[in-house]
């Protein structure tokens, strides 16, 4: 497991959100994430999550309240969508330059780090390849190896994995925990399940809607590193469902 320390990497202080609709999307959210977490923020739809992610990345403003360390992280966040979000007329390798391509490293210069990060999701050998050529789990790679080209020290990722098979699923989580564990990154995943959250995570918040806020942050005492066999264990099904007790209780 990478190492945390008790200084947060990010803090979100106070945080309200309100669209132009009158929405109040998300009001008096208080949330520290250290360094080396991998926190999952669980809840329905329509609490919030998305839109405290966006707020973490930098990507839309709060109403009121604090953001603290993204500022400072700068270039060193990285942002995977719930859909891959990928240049459909460019190759893999192309899509995976992206990020290095807007801030001016050239092909070749890059080309090692890409050639790295394409092995470490498994996508060696689909260099050339276009998305269309490519699987639902697959074209996720790609979008995760364009997120960790950059070698991010913050990773968000907001549903990555809700529209893929329950097989592919269950591969990617094992996949990115063992790219954590490995890459030492601070990990804010968005999820809507409580198997989801419980197998990656060192924390999980429990959000409530109307307005969304955050109802629990609970540790996750489950050791790393961990296998599929985790899922069918009795500490696992317990802490899933203390977990659902949570959310079913915040959707009340």
């Amino acid at each position: 497991m990478p190492p945390a320390d008790a200084t947060a990497l990010v803090s979100v202080e106070g945080v309200r959100k309100v669209f132009r609709s009158g929405t109040v999307a998300l009001d008096g959210v208080d949330l520290a994430v250290g360094r080396g977490d991998f926190l999952s923020i669980l809840g329905p739809s329509g609490c919030g999550k998305s839109t405290l992610l966006r707020l973490i990345a930098g990507l839309a403003e709060p109403t009121a309240g604090t953001i603290r360390g993204t500022d400072a992280l700068r270039r060193r966040v990285s942002f995977v969508f719930q859909e891959p979000t990928l240049m459909p007329w460019a190759t893999v390798w192309d899509n995976v330059h992206l990020p290095l391509r807007l801030v001016g490293e050239g092909r070749e210069a890059a080309s090692p780090r890409i050639a790295t990060t394409l092995d470490a999701v498994g996508l060696a050998g689909f260099e050339r390849a276009y998305p269309r050529e490519l699987s639902g789990g697959m074209r996720m790679r790609v979008s995760i190896a364009r997120a960790l080209v950059t070698d991010p020290e913050l990773l968000l990722l907001d549903e990555p994995f809700a529209a893929l098979d329950e097989i592919t699923r269950f591969r990617l989580n094992e996949d990115l925990l063992r790219l954590w564990e490995a890459r030492h990154w601070t990990v804010i995943f968005v999820t809507h399940s409580v198997f989801e959250s419980a197998f990656l995570s060192s924390r999980v918040v429990v959000m409530a809607p109307r307005p969304g806020r955050v109802v629990a942050d609970l540790p996750v005492d489950l050791p790393y590193p961990r296998e599929g066999a985790l899922r069918t264990s009795v500490p696992y099904a317990t802490f899933c469902r203390g977990l659902s007790e949570r959310l079913a209780g915040a959707m009340a």
